[in-house]
């Protein structure tokens, strides 16, 4: 396997990279979606449904099927009657787990008041 060399940033290329991250995540329930599928977890579209139940039908359908475009999400439909689909992440698209646990490490160490954004 090769390896990778990190790649430097100036403030304009990490500022563009950010941006293109953030489109590829942008929707109220892209990132609820991914949580729910960490850990290798293959859901039913109807699994998913009840998982997230203020979501509606014809949201969650667009947001897996841009997710699938993306390469976030991978779908497997079963060739049965009645048809059943499944989705999971894909390798890349579970890569993002760290980023997403350090986001919520970063969320907790929040400062309780306003004073410490003064110093």
């Amino acid at each position: 396997m090769a390896k990778r060399v990190a790649k430097t940033y100036t403030q304009e290329t990490a500022a563009n990279g950010v941006e293109q991250a953030f489109k590829l995540l942008e929707g109220r329930w892209k990132l609820v979606i991914m949580f729910h599928l960490f850990g290798g977890r293959v859901m039913r579209f109807s699994e998913l449904e009840r998982a997230i139940p203020s979501v509606s039908q014809k949201m969650l359908a667009q947001q897996l099927r841009q997710m699938e475009s993306d390469g976030l999400v991978h779908r497997v439909v079963h060739q049965q009657v009645p048809p059943k689909v499944e989705y999971g992440l894909t390798s890349w698209g579970h890569a993002l787990c760290p980023a997403l646990d350090a986001l919520l490490t970063w969320l907790e160490e929040r400062p309780s008041s306003e004073s410490d954004d003064e110093e």
